[in-house]
């Protein structure tokens, strides 16, 4: 007797079922184990030692071990809460962060869009002077920027005077005010960080369909609506995701604003949370207080990383 052929709802249901076996499968999620621990001891660790430090005084006399840490609950979330110029320290470096991360996304897209449009051995050129730039060791590249900014030997003031009318009498461009000295900062954390948005950005850029965008251009679409209602939604995740980068490293920035410091002036004037976070925990030997600003700056994190984040799920629930 012959078998029935299974009909086509049957067969249907049977590559649903082999589907959902191929899904469930647990290897996935065995490969993650290794990238998981690794992640879990370099990082877990760390964190639940600041949780458990910002509950404590640990000042110098833990630190050399001649007393245990004594408990104080929150105490210091207490003083880091009440501080003005902790405070004052974390809306500027919020403010700093916002403000150099647009403009380090604004200023990769233009490249990444000229490198789309010129010629072989011009976008080699420039992709090897970002390559360059972002290669350059941070103490190096900040050398240089301080001494291109120097009140005394900088180029930038000796080019300026050059200008007819214009006289800068050595100024003080990093000791002196704390917006023009944040400004340096900006131009300085911005160069560094504009290669990696450019990259990201242009290999992005290299995925977008080219007849899909030559047919818009038939069809009338102005540049400008070409690159709004088609690149853009195309690289949006590309976007969104060096976006996020850099709002982490420029609130977290460090290295840069300390070398500028001691160049020019070390008051709290000039202090993002970075450098504070090290004044007060480390140099002022008060890591209590220090691990609760820590643990501040890890909630904030979260917060500035939480639209995109809300938007991948949305996303994958989709």
């Amino acid at each position: 007797m012959a078998v029935p052929a299974p009909t086509t709802i049957e067969h249907d249901q049977r590559a649903d079922e082999s589907v959902g076996t191929r899904r469930r499968s647990p290897v996935p999620y065995l490969l993650l184990i290794p990238a998981i621990a690794i992640l879990l001891f370099g990082m877990g660790y760390p964190v639940v030692w600041q949780v458990i430090t910002s509950f404590q005084k640990y000042g110098a006399l833990q630190q050399l071990g001649g007393k245990a840490p004594d408990f104080v609950g929150l105490d210091n979330y207490i003083a880091v809460a009440t501080s003005p110029t902790f405070w004052e320290v974390a809306l500027r470096s919020v403010i700093f962060c916002i403000v150099t991360a647009f403009i380090t996304v604004v200023i990769g897209m233009a490249l990444a869009l000229l490198m789309t449009r010129v010629f072989g051995w011009v976008r080699i050129t420039l992709q090897i002077a970002l390559l360059l730039a972002w290669a350059m060791p941070v103490v190096a590249a900040m050398t240089v920027w301080i001494w291109l900014f120097d009140r005394r030997r900088g180029v930038v003031n000796y080019l300026l005077d050059l200008i007819p009318g214009v006289d800068m009498n050595q100024y003080n461009w990093i000791g002196g005010d704390p917006f023009v000295f944040f400004l340096v900062a900006s131009i300085i954390v911005t160069w560094m960080s504009v290669p990696f948005v450019a990259f990201s950005a242009y290999a992005g850029l290299t995925q977008v369909s080219t007849e899909m965008v030559e047919a818009s251009q038939l069809d009338g679409a102005t540049g400008w609506q070409r690159m709004r209602y088609i690149v853009l939604p195309i690289i949006r995740p590309v976007i969104m995701i060096v976006l996020l980068l850099n709002l982490i490293w420029d609130l977290r920035v460090f290295t840069q604003i300390t070398m500028l410091q001691d160049a020019g002036s070390k008051t709290t004037s000039y202090d993002l949370l970075g450098t504070y976070i090290y004044k007060m925990g480390v140099a002022g030997l008060n890591f209590g207080q220090g691990a609760a600003m820590a643990i501040f700056v890890l909630a904030l994190t979260i917060v500035l990383s939480w639209f995109y984040i809300r938007s991948l799920l949305k996303e994958d629930q989709a």
